[in-house]
């Protein structure tokens, strides 16, 4: 305890409660496995979508599009999704099964326990979205690099909605601001006369402007049903030794190991010993010797 231990103590200590509560123990590694979660969280989001972006550049040419995106749409689309929405997403509560959770082990990597895997699938997952709508719109005559650079940018605001701990609900509002707000330069940026001149886009059909919104949500959808399908670490299912846990209750199939001489079968303390006080005569001493 940190008011009430002896200094040997507190520096003999891995852990010291500075208030003498231990309920402040359970608190202290609640908001480790937040900070814990929300970095893994946050690692998912970006390398998800600077994986895309790069399998965009990479095979856009190969389905018959030059140049996918322009430096400048490059830069602002990584600009908008991975500012204001990238910092919500630390402000993300603690998830309601995250003490229910085992431990990680001590050796275990930040991006390990299957973030990879994860990472590789919404990367390929947002790459293949946005160049089926960029094919699209080539083979119909559309603007098909102000397609891509729409669809891709709000497709990764809609995997960071999907990567809230509580969805559906407003325990996190900064997070909707910072969609809400990026989404809307992303639109801005395919209107706005002046944001036009400098990316170099071309404005869209309020048809098109509704493709690419459904197709945002599908990021949301998809990232939605991986976290079910792979969730973090399942939680630890009740079991004999939690409502057991002196150990009192013997397990099934093995057999309680006898206690020494001397000591209580049930508690393993040791048993008191009855001394013969009686003061012994002169000849009952010479015997006993």
């Amino acid at each position: 305890m940190g008011r009430r231990g002896t200094e040997v103590a507190r520096q003999a200590a891995d852990l010291v409660p500075a208030d003498d509560n231990p309920a402040t123990i359970v608190s202290a590694v609640e908001e480790g496995r937040r900070v814990y979660a929300n970095v893994r969280r946050f690692l998912l989001y970006a390398l998800a979508g600077g994986m895309a972006e790069i399998l965009v550049m990479l095979l856009g040419p190969f389905l018959g599009m030059p140049l996918p995106l322009l430096p400048a749409q490059i830069l602002w689309i990584n600009l908008l999704t991975h500012g204001l929405p990238g910092v919500a997403l630390g402000a993300e509560p603690v998830a309601p099964d995250a003490m229910r959770r085992p431990p990680r082990p001590p050796e275990e990597s930040v991006p390990g326990a299957g973030l990879w895997p994860r990472v590789l699938l919404m990367g390929a997952f947002l790459a293949t979205v946005t160049l089926a709508a960029g094919v699209w719109a080539r083979e119909t005559d559309r603007p098909w690099q102000s397609m891509i650079f729409l669809v891709l940018g709000a497709t990764q605001l809609g995997v960071a909605l999907g990567s809230r701990a509580r969805p559906g609900g407003l325990a996190n509002p900064f997070l909707l601001i910072a969609a809400g707000a990026a989404l809307s330069l992303q639109v801005a940026g395919v209107y706005a006369p002046l944001l036009r001149d400098l990316l170099g886009t071309e404005p869209l059909s309020p048809g098109d402007l509704a493709i690419a919104c459904a197709l945002s949500g599908l990021g949301h959808v998809v990232m939605r049903a991986q976290a079910r399908l792979w969730p973090e670490r399942r939680p630890r299912a009740a079991s004999a030794e939690d409502s057991d846990p002196g150990g009192s209750r013997p397990r099934p199939g093995l057999r309680r190991p006898a206690p020494p001489r001397g000591r209580c079968p049930a508690t393993g303390r040791r048993a008191p010993v009855r001394r013969d006080r009686r003061r012994r005569g002169p000849g009952e001493a010479a015997r006993r010797r």
